[in-house]
């Protein structure tokens, strides 16, 4: 991960550098059990956030919630978004960040649970951005499958594929996979074609 952009996003917030907390995000996206939920997904995530800065209200809430979003990603846990946006909500407190911001930023973070359909313009942004890989090139998203199995490699094949489609047909289930019209110009029709053909695979 870039520390320059950490730097930048704690100068813009009027922070320290806060060093010990990049150094402990890059040790946990580093973690060997990460295949896909590592540090090149946040890369990829924070370059779609800045391509689509003009769509953003707060851009630095954005930002500190894309850093964090995946920050503990334990496979067989169910509180994995929680854990994240409480460890975000821990660091802002101890920069002494408003209310407004930490509570904000804790939202985001739980948006990408992708369970209910965002409240607000910086949430369905967040999940867009999340989801952007649903998205990309055939041959991107086969790999990206690939990195999901590996992740849940313990988990019996026929269990695995059950769960798996499953998912797949809840996302393309939806009347729109994307709520802002740049991604779902960007991305939508190529997402429900990967969506499909990945299910009609499983």
């Amino acid at each position: 991960m870039d520390e320059s952009k950490w730097f930048d996003l704690m100068g813009r917030l009027g922070f320290d550098e806060n060093m010990e907390t990049y150094t402990k995000l890059q040790s946990h996206y580093s973690e060997k059990h990460r295949y896909y939920h590592n540090a090149n997904h946040i890369i990829a995530t924070l370059e779609y956030l800045q391509q689509a800065k003009h769509l953003a209200n707060d851009y630095n809430a954005l930002e500190v919630a894309l850093w964090f979003h995946d920050a503990i990603y334990k496979v067989f846990s169910s509180s994995n978004e929680l854990d994240s946006a409480n460890w975000a909500s821990e660091f802002l407190k101890n920069n002494n960040a408003t209310d407004d911001l930490i509570g904000r930023v804790h939202r985001l973070i739980m948006a990408t649970l992708h369970n209910a359909t965002p409240s607000d313009n910086d949430e369905s942004l967040l999940v867009d951005i999340d989801l952007s890989i649903l998205g990309c090139s055939s041959e991107f998203y086969d790999q990206f499958e690939v990195w999901i199995r590996k992740e849940y490699k313990l988990i019996p094949s026929f269990i695995y594929k059950k769960k798996r489609k499953e998912i797949l047909k809840i996302f393309l289930a939806r009347e729109r996979i994307y709520s802002h019209e740049y991604f779902f110009e960007k991305f939508e029709k190529s997402a429900r074609i990967n969506l499909q053909n990945a299910i009609d695979s499983l």
